[in-house]
């Protein structure tokens, strides 16, 4: 059974003033006795810098929202990867739907991304999911695989081993929808199987597969017990301190 992930995604909110009763609470109520689960948070660039000064030496490692796949130029408003890791971050989302979808980004884009993170010592949180048409028309394996190996087939064993990948369904994201813990299972047993004929088995197993869709301390235990459910990349649920560590709690809970 590989360790479970828990990672927050705090998207547009939370700035470096509001985040300090968060961030204390976090700090508070998350031990360093703690076993079995790995925790990140991941607020806006510009709280990084007070996350890293409340969560120094807590077990709570510190993660971003996004990167520039080039590692500097002229992009104005753009962080590159280095940038990232000077600021405590290790790990950094790459290709959630909301980036995918709002601001354009494509598959070739985005493993440009992972690459850059990789090579800059980061873990890579790649985001993949359908949409609800694509659900009901029956493509959603299909959309999920094309994304999936967009990145897959850039990277060799010792970088894929490295990948952290969350499934989102995007029909479920800030919509109180939920993919039913058989929905999720069946989805990430699939996401398994490509890995296991690119990589291997052995790389496949030990490849963290996130829930990445309105996942809460409501439905986190039904969804972690899955077989192939690794942990979760948790939305709205992650800006309360006690609703997210009551997940974290729930995924410390579970034998399987």
């Amino acid at each position: 059974m590989n360790r479970y992930l828990i990672a927050g995604n705090w998207k547009m909110n939370q700035g470096p003033e509001e985040a300090n009763e968060l961030l204390s609470g976090l700090r508070t109520r998350i031990h360093a006795e703690e076993e079995g689960v790995d925790i990140v948070v991941c607020p806006p660039f510009v709280t990084l810098s007070e996350a890293r000064r409340i969560l120094n030496g807590s077990d709570v490692h510190i993660g971003a929202q996004n990167l520039h796949h080039e590692e500097k130029g002229a992009f104005t408003g753009e962080i590159s990867a280095s940038m990232l890791t000077q600021s405590g971050c290790r790990y950094v989302i790459c290709g959630h739907s909301e980036r995918r979808d709002l601001f354009g980004e494509d598959d070739a884009l985005i493993a440009k991304k992972v690459h850059a993170a990789q090579a800059a010592g980061l873990l890579a949180i790649l985001c993949v999911g359908e949409h609800l048409e694509q659900r009901k028309s029956g493509d959603h394996e299909a959309v999920v695989k094309q994304q999936l190996l967009a990145v897959l087939s850039n990277l060799n064993k010792e970088d894929a081993a490295r990948l952290v990948i969350a499934y989102e369904p995007v029909w479920a994201i800030g919509t109180g929808e939920t993919a039913t813990p058989a929905q999720a299972q069946e989805m990430h047993r699939y996401i398994r199987s490509i890995l296991d004929e690119t990589f291997g088995n052995e790389i496949a197993a030990g490849i963290r597969i996130l829930y990445g869709g309105s996942m809460k301390p409501a439905n986190a235990q039904e969804l972690l017990e899955q077989r192939d459910v690794d942990g979760g990349l948790i939305g709205g649920a992650s800006l309360d301190a006690s609703s997210f560590t009551e997940i974290i709690s729930i995924a410390q809970q579970i034998d399987k």
